[in-house]
């Protein structure tokens, strides 16, 4: 668990500074070209307008949850591994200057970037937290809503995650998130085995069906996976070249397996009242 954290602030400390010299950053799978698939063309050009430039040239995500979240002015938003704070300045701008906005990231490089680009900003209602997604320093019930952009694939530890994010959420808080997930059975285990494509939001992921019985069994009610990109062969072998696995047959195992997807629940807004001696037995 401690080499998989090792390398992941590794290497998206040198994404940060690939985007501070004006490089667009990639995921920690060789070439740029193989992260292309699944971080290009997530935002519109005017929902990014006024955003710092290193911003989105630091934004690995694999969605766009600031677009389908559905923040409302005033809430309080918290980004699970920030970066260089893309999606932050965006949810700020959402929930305007009654609501607040943190992100929260283990990366000194991509902390410093992210702080650098609010100043840029202008914006005020905004506070970017150093730590550990699978130890969140906010207190319980705490946040309206949890962002999250092709990060948690990331943690080795996603039950922890994911008990971390109810625990800040307030009652009927919501969790909205964008995600690398697998569809159907799970992976190869020569995917499973390759840290560069754990960096690479690819070998982290979990497979949907686990991943809605992760947040069941964290608390969460309301579950919906919704695809957004689904990946075939030929976007497999942009990041499967570099691990030295793109064969035929691994290609074909994975064609259409992996999806970007948003997703969705809602932490209940109290628990069950009992209405006599025995209802909660």
């Amino acid at each position: 668990m401690d080499s998989i954290r090792e390398v992941v602030q590794q290497k998206y400390g040198e994404a940060a500074r690939q985007a501070r010299s004006g490089v667009k950053a990639n995921c920690g799978c060789g070439t740029s070209a193989c992260c292309d698939p699944i971080t290009s063309d997530l935002y519109e050009e005017g929902q990014a307008a006024g955003i710092p430039a290193e911003a989105v040239l630091a934004s690995l995500g694999c969605g766009n949850p600031t677009a389908l979240a559905e923040l409302k002015p005033g809430d309080i938003v918290l980004d699970l591994g920030s970066g260089g704070g893309i999606d932050v300045l965006l949810s700020a701008k959402r929930v305007g200057p009654t609501g607040k906005a943190y992100g929260l990231d283990m990366t000194d490089e991509m902390l410093a970037l992210a702080r650098d680009n609010q100043e840029k900003s202008g914006l005020t209602n905004v506070e970017f937290l150093k730590g550990d997604i699978e130890s969140i320093p906010l207190p319980d019930n705490s946040v309206d809503v949890i962002i999250s952009n092709c990060v948690i694939n990331l943690s080795a530890d996603k039950d922890r995650v994911i008990a971390e994010a109810f625990r800040v959420l307030k009652p009927g808080g919501r969790f909205a998130v964008s995600d690398v997930v697998i569809r159907g059975d799970d992976m190869p285990e020569s995917l499973r085995r390759s840290m560069e494509l754990w960096v690479g939001c690819v070998a982290g992921a979990l497979e949907e069906r686990r991943y809605r019985d992760t947040l069941t069994r964290a608390g969460f009610h309301n579950v919906d996976l919704e695809p957004t990109r689904i990946y075939g062969a030929a976007d497999a072998r942009h990041f499967l070249d570099d691990a030295g696995i793109s064969d035929d047959t691994v290609l074909a195992d994975i064609d259409g397996r992996f999806m970007s997807a948003f997703v969705r629940a809602q932490k209940p807004t109290a628990a069950k009242e009992c209405c006599s001696s025995t209802c909660c037995a």
